[in-house]
């Protein structure tokens, strides 16, 4: 099992004055009034169901048939997962409060419920409405610690469909309605996001998500929004991927890396998790290049850092299109790409850089990337034009 030691950094919530009143009882947890601050503790520590009656609850309340979910059923999982969050009541005790944490899909909330027991903020974002009746009954016993919202985090910000309904939601619907304001880049983490990134959809949904990092939109116009998500054993090591291994380093790999400092907080068998599948089959999906026994805990923090004078919001979309222009053959010389779009020009570049003239682009590392692109902003030799006939191409993925 693989682990690295949690790092967290907190900032109080910013909340909307008109919208104030559905956090009450939260101001009442940095000391409001005492006896509503008595009060929400007289619930704790909240009973954490087992695993049969999560299981039992999981099969009552799937649909037929159901999409594919995975839940946390185990509460020694909960509590492994809970504690690689970060330190709730040690940053109470520093004066600072600790970021909202956004749990997606909690299903029968075993996790909800051991985050609750540890102080959290928790707003669970439930897809499958037969769920909300007990999530929406453990929040009236606690005092605005906990809200319920009908919400299916991964299918936020639809493109191209208007007008939508629950579950189906735009982010800033969402956030706004919740009273959480935009902070700056710079400042601290405002939102932590905890969840299970479905199956079938990881990969495109790991691509929706570093477009929205780069262009600061959709959770990210709200701040450096942290993900804390399990992907699959073999997506987690795509994205931490090196040139060393040119069977996986990819443009995902470049440009996760190069946005956020992603790190391993946990490793856990498939078979600890709970299905929502008839004859409670796994479904563990296949991967031949990699291994793949395992589900993996990854946090994704953004760098504060990460936009500079030559890489901005407005930019970075070309970026993007250029580190995957660059690793779609990763045997190409780098220095003939860049005289395709500079004639004659890539040489002095890579002096420039002091990078070798005979490298290839697979072999060039994400904060490589960066600077080659910074540099070829301050150049006067290299025209974009030759990036934005292909841009909308290139953004046809389908989330």
């Amino acid at each position: 099992m693989a682990m690295s030691p949690p790092a967290l950094s907190g900032r109080p919530l910013v909340l909307a004055p008109a919208l104030a009143g559905l956090w009450h009882a939260v101001r009442g947890l940095a000391g409001q009034s005492e006896s509503r601050h008595c009060l929400a503790k007289a619930h704790f520590p909240l009973r954490i169901p087992e695993a049969a009656e999560a299981t039992r609850a999981v099969m009552e309340n799937s649909r037929a048939p159901p999409p594919l979910r995975r839940f946390i059923a185990c509460p020694d999982l909960a509590r492994v997962v809970g504690s690689r969050l970060g330190d709730y009541q040690g940053l109470q005790l520093t004066g600072r409060r600790p970021p909202l944490i956004l749990e997606c899909e909690p299903g029968p909330g075993i996790l909800t419920r051991t985050l609750l027991n540890t102080g959290s903020r928790v707003i669970a974002l439930e897809s499958n409405n037969a769920f909300l009746p007990d999530l929406e009954s453990l929040k009236k016993k606690l005092d605005g610690q906990l809200e319920v919202v009908h919400c299916d985090f991964f299918r936020l910000d639809p493109i191209g469909f208007g007008s939508v309904r629950p579950p189906v939601m735009y982010s800033e619907r969402l956030l706004e309605n919740l009273g959480i304001l935009p902070v700056p880049w710079t400042a601290d983490i405002p939102v932590k996001v905890v969840g299970i990134v479905p199956q079938k959809r990881e990969r495109n949904l790991l691509w929706k998500l570093v477009y929205a990092l780069y262009e600061c939109s959709s959770i990210y116009k709200y701040g450096r929004v942290e993900l804390n998500v399990f992907v699959s054993e073999k997506e987690y090591k795509t994205l931490v991927a090196k040139p060393e291994d040119p069977r996986i380093y990819q443009a995902l790999s470049v440009l996760w890396q190069t946005a956020c400092d992603v790190q391993l907080l946990h490793m856990e068998p498939w078979s600890s998790f709970l299905t929502n599948s008839r004859n409670g089959g796994l479904s563990i999906p296949k991967s031949v290049l990699l291994q793949n026994d395992h589900l993996c805990l990854v946090r994704m923090t953004p760098r504060k850092n990460l936009f500079t004078d030559s890489l901005t919001t407005t930019n970075s979309s070309i970026f993007i299109l250029m580190v995957k222009q660059c690793l779609a053959k990763c045997k190409t010389k780098l220095v003939d790409k860049l005289n395709l779009w500079s004639s004659e020009s890539g040489k002095k570049l890579l002096r420039q850089l002091e990078i070798p003239e005979n490298i290839t682009t697979g072999n060039l590392y994400p904060e490589e990337y960066k600077r080659l692109f910074e540099a070829m902003e301050h150049s006067n030799e290299f025209d974009q034009s030759w990036l934005y006939h292909s841009l909308e191409d290139n953004r046809g993925i389908i989330f």
